[in-house]
């Protein structure tokens, strides 16, 4: 037995710790959202009141024997159960009023407070002996229909936002888990429940989830501004300007090529916006197809220049505008000074991926100077991110000064279209 006394201070200690982190955590953080911060402050302080019933209602009973006080925690005990998986609601979408679970958490607390004058949920006699009455299992199935209302919100949120959301699922099963395991594998002399710990941990896991959350927000916000910087540097205003004027010379020349101008030029504008809404990968015939709807333009523009395709594969995806910008780079910035301005598009399936190329022969530049922050490189940057971190493709460049330049995208073969 005074093992099992030395072991108390140890587990106290070990629980206040994790919760001592947490609430520093929480506090510090600047992306955890207000709300959650109140709410996760909130079960901090149900949970220690949950430490403070586990450890009093052992004390006392195995050292004081003083019934009555046993009784008073053992009431605030089944109280405070339930309002902690409700606080879990908040945790896992906050933006929502959940007053059947409020209810279920008032009437829990009236039943369980009718201790303090019958025995029809509990009583605890002059010898310390705890008896259920007819209702004393009225924590655990308010706490069982809530868990099952927990487990729903998480599903349900898994499926709408991010895979990180096993996490509240996780944490759910845990607590059921553990309330099993307060049923079946009880270990006497132990003043903390397996409940506690498990609940315990679960605000560390939330904390963490939290945070995982604001991670991949954070993500979708600095692709959605890439995509907008990728649109905006292809419908620029000399861009606009000039296809215009080329349409209007060819309103007075051509009259059918000026309509199919118009035509090709709103196709390419429709989808550049359409392209700021799009988060998954498209098809590469889809890319390619807007990759052309540009050229054509600019080979009005400029007859001079010439591009040319070599499509041997097709099957595959990748992010929107990778391959356009690359295009519009070695025609803006590399051919248009050439009599005979030549853009090549070639694809081709490798051993265990696809491989687009872009190469002109325009003017090139040096790779190994240092970046800029011009159009140009903010392009390449950009489609270098989103091909590494939405399909784990890779972008390189080789470019010789007066000669032109190459570049090769390589997505690995998995990528397949269904």
């Amino acid at each position: 037995m005074a093992s099992d006394f030395q072991t108390y201070p140890i587990l106290l200690v070990s629980l206040l710790l994790q919760l001592a982190g947490l609430v520093f955590a929480v506090l510090a953080d600047p992306y955890v959202k207000r709300t959650h911060r109140i709410v996760m402050m909130m079960i901090v302080g149900a949970v220690l009141l949950l430490i403070g019933q586990d450890y009093a209602e052992s004390l006392l009973e195995l050292v004081y024997a003083v019934p009555s006080l046993r009784l008073l925690v053992s009431i605030a005990g089944y109280i405070i159960r339930p309002v902690i998986i409700v606080l879990f609601f908040y945790i896992v979408k906050e933006d929502r009023d959940y007053n059947f679970g409020w209810t279920l958490v008032a009437i829990n607390a009236v039943v369980y407070l009718s201790a303090l004058f019958t025995d029809i949920v509990f009583t605890i006699d002059a010898s310390n002996t705890f008896r259920r009455g007819p209702l004393g299992f009225t924590c655990h199935i308010i706490s069982a229909i809530l868990l099952l209302q927990l487990l729903w919100i998480s599903i349900r949120e898994y499926g709408r936002i991010h895979k990180s959301n096993i996490i509240p699922i996780f944490n759910t099963l845990l607590i059921v888990g553990a309330v099993a395991a307060d049923g079946f594998a009880y270990i006497e002399y132990v003043p903390v429940s397996w409940l506690t710990v498990c609940i315990v941990s679960c605000c560390v896991f939330y904390y963490i989830w939290l945070h995982l959350q604001f991670v991949y927000d954070y993500e979708s916000q600095v692709q959605t501004e890439q995509r907008i910087q990728i649109m905006m540097s292809q419908i620029q205003p000399h861009f606009l300007f000039n296809t215009l004027s080329t349409i209007q010379s060819l309103c007075r020349i051509d009259p059918v090529k000026a309509s199919d101008t118009v035509e090709k030029f709103g196709i390419y504008l429709r989808q550049n916006l359409e392209s700021l809404d799009q988060t998954d990968l498209i098809p590469f015939e889809k890319e390619l197809e807007h990759v052309k709807l540009y050229a054509d333009i600019e080979m009005i523009r400029f007859p001079f220049i010439t591009v040319e395709y070599f499509i041997e594969d097709r099957d595959f995806c990748l992010p929107t505008l990778s391959v356009q910008p690359l295009v519009e780079n070695a025609i803006r910035h590399g051919v248009r000074i050439r009599e005979d301005g030549l853009v090549t598009i070639r694809s081709w399936k490798d051993i265990d991926a696809h491989i687009i190329t872009i190469t002109d022969n325009g003017i090139g530049f040096d790779i190994n100077a240092p970046e800029q922050k011009d159009r140009k490189h903010i392009g390449i940057r950009n489609v270098r991110e989103r091909l590494e971190k939405m399909c784990g493709g890779t972008l390189t460049i080789n470019s010789t000064i007066g000669e032109g330049t190459s570049v090769v995208i390589s997505i690995p073969g998995g990528k397949e279209t269904s």
